[in-house]
């Protein structure tokens, strides 16, 4: 491997695109080097580089965990995880290998253009998602798991929960799940032609990938977070409007 150039080992496997971009280096700029040669140039120790291209799969992906089993705080804990990996590591390299997008191919000309366009938009949009979730639902649910326990203001309890109806979420959530229809449709569901570009199959690899990733989650949110999240609210309630009557 060591001898054989760049394009030759992504071509062979996309997915190590994204692990050569965390070593510094960018397929579509060294493409005709060999891996030796960027691995001098870069001062990078050609048999670590070796060692995560021969594996991609094992540091780059989420492990599979038991997680209807774990408690509400580690649930949240493992999303917000899953945040800071989307935001720091997976979309900002889509979005460099959006930016750095040249088809010079007529067959994907037209998806270069929409993607440049959309993409960010998409980003800005998702980023935002993300943060709201954060800043409202993963709250509102520590506070519950702290009511449970007898630790929170009764006012903001009340306050929080007149505000903040889970199931309502819930069903607004699942309403904005397919976050990646509009990129589905440029790409025309990432079909590859015989001929396409190394580059088009990178970025619609990294597409897929994400998208996967991105079902996972919803899933996890969905079918454990909420309903794990509604039982406790459901309890808390009742504890909360008891307590009430003999005050």
């Amino acid at each position: 491997m060591k001898s054989r150039s760049i394009a030759e080992l992504v071509e062979q496997d996309n997915v190590r695109a994204y692990v050569l971009y965390y070593f510094g280096i960018r397929f579509y700029e060294y493409s005709e080097h060999t891996l030796e040669q960027v691995c001098r140039e870069k001062g990078l120790s050609v048999d670590s580089v070796l060692k995560e291209l021969e594996q991609p799969g094992i540091h780059f992906t989420e492990s599979e965990l038991p997680l209807m089993s774990y408690p509400l705080d580690l649930i949240i804990e493992y999303l917000k995880h899953a945040h800071f990996i989307f935001v720091k590591h997976k979309l900002p390299y889509i979005g460099r290998l959006v930016e750095s997008f040249k088809a010079n191919h007529q067959q994907y000309d037209h998806v270069e253009k929409d993607l440049k366009i959309l993409f960010p938009l998409f980003l800005e949009d998702f980023i935002h998602h993300i943060y709201e979730e954060e800043d409202t639902l993963f709250k509102y649910i520590n506070l519950l798991e702290k009511a449970a326990h007898g630790k929170a203001n009764p006012a903001r309890l009340y306050y929080m929960m007149e505000k903040s109806a889970l199931q309502q979420c819930a069903v607004e959530h699942e309403a904005h799940d397919d976050e990646m229809a509009g990129i589905r449709k440029i790409t025309k569901d990432y079909h590859l032609t015989a001929d396409a570009p190394l580059h088009v199959k990178v970025i619609y690899t990294e597409l897929m990938r994400f998208e996967k990733s991105l079902i996972t989650h919803a899933r996890v949110e969905n079918e454990i977070l909420f309903p794990k999240a509604m039982a406790l609210e459901n309890q808390v309630k009742k504890k909360f409007f008891e307590r009430s009557k003999f005050n």
